[in-house]
């Protein structure tokens, strides 16, 4: 990710929340020893957990610098951390197959995401589910292409999140919108949120097809430029569950779990979720690959 993109992005989202909300405390954890003990050899001997992102995705992740990170997602590391006695270091990389393939190879141990869990994915990896999404439209004001649905999209310019679950299920419909003898989707695909907004706003895009989520921040800072379609249907998803991402089997997974359920049980979790405006997409409990 570029600079110039990176103070973008938190330009951007420095102006979604007022000194007030971001100045929410967060409670500081005292480190519980049981779980640090859990944790593999090598983390405990360096007192690191290497983590990865592929960019911006606010609220949850604001990338401020190669290894700064900002948003609902660098409050739950810090706590994280301050629980398992360990520091988390962020590293970015450039798009989902990027994330996944470091994690794979071993160079990063785990990303904090929130990242998509779906069956296929949990075939090479392990999720940490924490929270629940939606997927929408953000389009023009007005809706001038009238995109409401995924039966609205045939041949229409649709952006989306390179390598994400989005993107599937986009070019899944254009499959459908041509079998059907209606045009195909232009699909549009992007390393990052800024950019895709972007093609909308610019008219480079009909619609960004994206977490409602961060696409709902994003659209209250154009200025009434942009509005969201399509919420509250299922858009070609089921249950959408996001979590922490982790290669199969790793022995961090059940640690983090742990670690997750102790910020859910004392209230940290509520705190951070309500801080950046989460509270609709917060989850009872953390699962293991909850997606079926």
């Amino acid at each position: 990710m570029t600079l110039k993109r990176l103070g973008y992005t938190a330009l951007l989202m420095g102006s979604l929340f007022s000194a007030s909300t971001l100045a929410a405390d967060i409670p500081t954890q005292t480190l519980n020893k049981s779980l640090h003990d859990r944790l593999p050899d090598d983390v405990k001997k360096t007192g690191v957990l290497n983590a990865v992102n592929n960019g911006s995705f606010p609220p949850y992740q604001i990338v401020n610098g190669t290894h700064s990170l900002d948003g609902a997602s660098a409050d739950l590391a810090k706590a994280l951390g301050e629980l398992l006695g360990v520091k988390i270091e962020h590293a970015s990389v450039s798009g989902l197959s990027g994330l996944l393939s470091g994690i794979q190879s071993g160079r990063y141990q785990f990303a904090l995401g929130p990242i998509g869990d779906f069956p296929a994915r949990q075939e090479k990896n392990d999720f940490v589910d924490f929270v629940r999404e939606f997927v929408v439209f953000a389009v023009k004001s007005g809706n001038p292409e009238k995109i409401n649905t995924l039966d609205d999209t045939c041949g229409k310019r649709i952006a989306v999140m390179s390598g994400g679950s989005a993107e599937q299920v986009i070019v899944k419909q254009s499959e459908a919108c041509t079998a059907a003898g209606k045009p195909a989707i232009t699909v549009q695909s992007y390393t990052d949120q800024p950019t895709s907004i972007l093609s909308v706003r610019s008219g480079r895009a009909d619609a960004f097809f994206s977490s409602q989520a961060p696409l709902t921040y994003f659209v209250e800072q154009t200025n009434g430029q942009l509005e969201l379609a399509g919420t509250g249907q299922h858009n070609g998803f089921n249950d959408l569950y996001q979590g922490s991402v982790f290669s199969k089997g790793s022995p961090l997974t059940p640690v983090i779990q742990a670690a997750y359920q102790q910020l859910f049980d004392n209230g940290t979790y509520a705190a951070v979720m309500k801080k950046w405006h989460l509270s609709d997409n917060m989850l009872p409990a953390p699962g293991v690959n909850l997606a079926k």
